[in-house]
């Protein structure tokens, strides 16, 4: 499940946020130890405290000593409102480019997102 094109830490800090997006792991549950992660992906601790540490950092894990880490209050939210700009940013502004270059009209753009999410929905095209 590791890729090798990216930095390990930044995938297992991008696999706990994740788990927090999709309710996998709860505000205030414990999170895995940097133990069982570098056992589980078989990498060193280091690395994986690196992607666990980034988290504390950002504010989504804090620490207990001698307990573990945790995910904070509001760390879902906080999570779900960046992605949601990354998606802006990275899908909706270059999408909305191409449209306008193409001289599709936003109401029209909006009936093609409609269809594209009915034919994924039944079965038909990506």
């Amino acid at each position: 499940m590791i890729d090798d094109s990216r930095p390990i830490f930044l995938q297992i800090a991008e696999r706990i946020e994740g788990d927090i997006i999709e309710g996998t792991l709860q505000e205030e549950a414990q999170v895995p130890s940097t133990n069982a992660f570098a056992s589980f992906y078989r990498i060193n601790p280091a690395t994986a405290a690196k992607g666990v540490n980034r988290l504390v950092d950002d504010g989504i894990l804090y620490k207990q000593r001698g307990i573990g880490m945790f995910v904070a209050t509001g760390a879902r939210a906080a999570l779900v409102q960046r992605r949601r700009e990354q998606f802006f940013d990275q899908y909706v502004q270059p999408l909305a480019r191409e449209a306008r270059k193409l001289g599709i009209e936003p109401l029209e753009l909006a009936e093609m997102i409609r269809q594209s999410e009915t034919a994924t929905v039944h079965g038909g095209a990506s």
